[in-house]
């Protein structure tokens, strides 16, 4: 009987030992998966752009080095979004330009657009033109010189995504949820007044559309930043590595950024319990047309008034 029950707590171990090593591997094999994915989206730009000094001298610029860079230590950060349509043979334009703080301090994440006409220097360029055309003309670093330029902030990290990838990142994380104020037909597809769940293909035909909306590129923009604060909710809600190494694999070709994998992992597990909401702020200006060509034209007092706003919000404390 001793000897029955010494074989039965031999195989009962080595039974244990072998669920515990293949739990482990398959931990393992997901974990390392989604590290080779986020490589993959990892773009380092930082040889070709200038560290941006801001002219208000209380604002400091953080260090772009991996070892020094803000995420690490829970401090708060900024980030560009640049939704972009690629085209054949061409590089495109940034569509839509979004600006986000994060602030575990407080909890929260602000997010605002900045129109895609809107009239300002492009730095690097030596022009005075659309802000999108930012991106045409040179790029991710063009883009970020230029935006930091009209916000007077540093940015310490981008996103840039394929506007396709855009259409699978929402089918990954379930679809989203908006509040549609009007009822509209776009491509042959209707959207009815209300509450709406969108899959990834109606939501990029829902955030493209901008001619029958009243409000044009602001409603359009409005829009934008619905579906992006319904994408981040979803997101933070995504617990399993499986459904991360699903998310950075199928996102690989779609998304490039200069947030390294550590720091991904940093911001699930440090940041994202400690943020709660998000709040949207919209850029005032007027349309202009200047030698036939229709701009928005925002001015000092506006810049000045988002420029204290994102000092604000990116101060600890209440």
């Amino acid at each position: 009987m001793k000897l029955r029950m010494k074989r039965v707590l031999i195989w009962t171990g080595t039974a244990a030992a072998v669920i515990a090593i293949l739990a482990g591997s398959l931990v393992w094999y997901a974990y390392h998966s989604a590290e080779k994915a986020a490589n993959k989206m990892y773009e380092n730009i930082d040889a070709v752009k200038p560290v941006y000094v801001s002219k208000d001298t209380t604002v400091t610029k953080n260090t772009k080095p991996a070892e020094t860079k803000p995420i690490k230590n829970m401090a708060p950060f900024t980030v560009l979004v640049l939704g972009v349509d690629q085209r054949a043979n061409d590089r495109g334009r940034s569509d839509t330009i979004i600006v986000l703080t994060v602030n575990p301090a407080k909890n929260s994440i602000l997010m605002f657009n900045i129109p895609r006409d809107t009239r300002t220097t492009i730095v690097g360029h030596g022009t005075v033109d659309k802000i999108n055309h930012a991106y045409a003309f040179g790029g991710v670093p063009m883009s970020i010189n230029t935006i930091e330029n009209f916000i007077d902030y540093p940015i310490d990290y981008y996103v840039k995504v394929n506007m396709e990838g855009f259409s699978r990142l929402i089918d990954i994380v379930g679809g989203v949820e908006v509040d549609n104020p009007f009822a509209f037909d776009y491509i042959d597809h209707h959207f009815d007044q209300g509450h709406l769940q969108l899959n990834g293909d109606e939501a990029l035909l829902y955030s493209r559309m901008r001619y029958d909306d009243p409000r044009g590129d602001f409603g359009r923009n409005t829009r934008q930043r619905d579906l992006l604060r319904g994408i981040m909710k979803n997101t933070m809600n995504i617990s399993s590595i499986t459904h991360v190494n699903s998310l950075l694999r199928e996102l690989g070709d779609s998304v490039k950024t200069d947030i390294t994998f550590k720091e991904m992992k940093s911001f699930v597990a440090n940041y994202r319990p400690e943020i709660n909401k998000i709040d949207t702020v919209e850029v005032q200006g007027k349309g202009q047309t200047i030698n036939k060509i229709w701009y928005y034209i925002v001015d000092d007092k506006e810049r000045e008034r988002v420029h204290a706003l994102i000092k604000e919000h990116l101060q600890n404390g209440d």
